[in-house]
């Protein structure tokens, strides 16, 4: 058995920048998670000629995370990607995601132009149109590092630890135990105690943290379950939203069932990709700072709430996904047009379709075999709605993805610390259903690792 001061579960964001406000403090640090160092994802990554199922879970582990490879977009606002408003005032959380933003400009990202600060007028007309077509218009600052200039900037954070930060990739963690006021981390060939334990798994690792969780006797709340599909469509059909606000938030409630349904991750000129969850193909999407695509993307997710006696939204997520992977053997891309018409989109009508898709390996298929009515009915109320402030988002040439599912609905009971009721054992990230963006799980491991400064009598400030 070896021991450490601190063992951080998961080298997402959230881990990361637990480690990075630990760093200089002397303390033994180790880092675990279970899938490849930042250098051999980026090198994978490039490879055209890599394993396919190898490069398609390298998008969703390692260091970095999902974060590392999903467009690298620094939302600079307290309105959305996440849940930590719950745990502090909103002006501590401006202030957390403001250093943040400071520190990825330190490692890299200084030259990366923040989108949001012009425009007030058109931003204020744009929120006219919305609220005309009953949608709500969250506008917000963003920095887009762009997920190639991202990946280095993981490189940079990686390369800049000390030697008391040490880190094992490749190395899934097993199982946890607490006793005794110590932590015990089981991997495959290993036990590590702590004085300190920080959970920071991603959307990846959702399922198993909430295991463990019950294991270990905590109280959970259930999230909503965020399902839908990623749209995509000519970049010209989104230049009234996209060239005033790079990324923003739009929000509907259907007529039909009082559903919330937003959209996520706008990504401008991007592509869309596979995610691999633990072998259950979903899809996501990016954009680079130096490679463009003539498409725009982003998702539209339908949030759903559960109540009792039902507790498995991850597993009704996944369930949701399974069905796409059962008909297609991965995502399913289907044309708009096709799914309002009753048809099964094919290769031939792809081809007379006038969006190319970015992603030619998901297989033309049938969403409406896979998703349930309800949701169907809310993402077609939805298309509607953004026709009326984007002309053409509503096309029948419209392409969609299925399933695009997020898997962080599970949320242990924390303090302002975000710490657990067991001692010195925190919880943070996507995983956790904390956060929900690289901004806030990056501001989440901030907050942990000034905690255990302050502490271990080493307090750290802005």
């Amino acid at each position: 058995m070896k021991d450490y001061d601190v063992v951080i579960i998961g080298a997402g964001p959230a881990g990361i920048f637990t480690a990075l406000e630990l760093a200089d403090t002397g303390a033994s640090i180790l880092i675990l998670e279970k899938g490849h160092d930042i250098h051999h994802r980026l090198e994978l990554n490039k490879d055209p000629h890599g394993d396919r199922s190898e490069k398609r879970m390298n998008i969703v582990c390692g260091w970095g995370g999902a974060g590392a490879f999903s467009d690298g977009k620094l939302t600079l606002t307290t309105e959305y990607g996440g849940n930590l408003e719950d745990y502090m005032h909103k002006g501590e959380l401006a202030k957390l995601i403001s250093y943040v933003d400071d520190v990825y400009c330190r490692y890299g990202g200084r030259d990366r132009k923040v989108y949001g600060d012009e425009f007030a007028k058109e931003r204020h007309e744009l929120k006219r149109k919305a609220a005309a077509a009953d949608l709500s218009f969250i506008p917000a600052r963003i920095r887009h590092l762009g997920t190639d200039v991202n990946g280095q900037i993981l490189a940079n954070m990686r390369d800049s630890l000390p030697s008391n930060v040490h880190v094992l990739c490749d190395t899934p963690v097993e199982e946890i135990r607490c006793e005794n006021g110590a932590h015990f981390i089981s991997t495959h060939g290993e036990t590590y105690r702590a004085k300190y334990l920080v959970a920071a798994p991603g959307r990846d690792g959702s399922e198993w943290f909430v295991n463990q969780i019950r294991k270990l006797g905590l109280r959970m709340t259930n999230n909503a379950v965020d399902i839908g599909v990623r749209v995509e469509s000519p970049a010209e059909i989104y230049e009234p939203i996209t060239d005033i606000c790079y990324e923003s938030k739009l929000v509907y409630y259907s007529r039909s069932f009082d559903d919330r349904i937003r959209t996520f991750c706008m990504n401008p000129n991007g592509f869309v990709v596979t995610e691999n969850n633990d072998g259950l193909m979903t899809v996501n999407g990016h954009s680079f700072a130096h490679k463009k695509s003539e498409n725009t993307n982003f998702a539209i997710l339908v949030s759903k709430s559960f109540t009792e006696p039902f507790n498995e939204p991850i597993a009704y997520g996944k369930y949701i996904a399974s069905l796409a992977n059962m008909l297609g053997g991965g995502p399913i891309v289907q044309r708009l047009g096709d799914l309002r018409d009753g048809h099964r989109s094919t290769r031939e009508r792809l081809m007379r379709g006038l969006v190319r898709p970015t992603m030619p390996s998901a297989t033309p298929g049938d969403l409406s075999l896979v998703l349930p009515y309800r949701f169907l009915k809310d993402i077609m109320e939805m298309f509607e709605a953004l026709d009326k402030v984007a002309p053409g988002a509503n096309s029948r040439h419209t392409l969609l993805y299925g399933v695009e599912a997020k898997f962080y609905s599970a949320r242990v009971e924390l303090s302002d610390k975000l710490e657990t009721r067991i001692p010195n054992f925190f919880a943070i990230g996507d995983g956790a259903g904390i956060t929900r963006g690289l901004a806030q799980a990056s501001a989440a491991g901030v907050v942990v690792g000034r905690e255990i400064c302050a502490r271990e009598g080493k307090p750290k400030g802005d």
